[in-house]
């Protein structure tokens, strides 16, 4: 049987945190900021949980 091989999109886009919890950041920060609210980009600006749905999906595409 082959290794299952690492996704190289989430292995970019996703870090696992010291106690095993599943971190991304967030979207619509990349441009058109000007109109943003500065409220809305500091809180666009920090990382989140992924969703506890697809977490079982996001493991097993980083190998865990």
């Amino acid at each position: 049987m082959p290794k299952m091989k690492t996704d190289s999109g989430a292995k970019k886009r996703i870090k696992i945190t010291g106690t095993g919890r599943l971190r991304r950041r967030k979207a619509f920060r990349g441009h058109i900021m000007e109109k943003k609210t500065s409220v809305r980009a500091r809180r666009l600006g920090r990382e989140s949980d992924i969703s506890p749905g697809i977490e079982k999906n996001v493991k097993k595409m980083l190998g865990l």
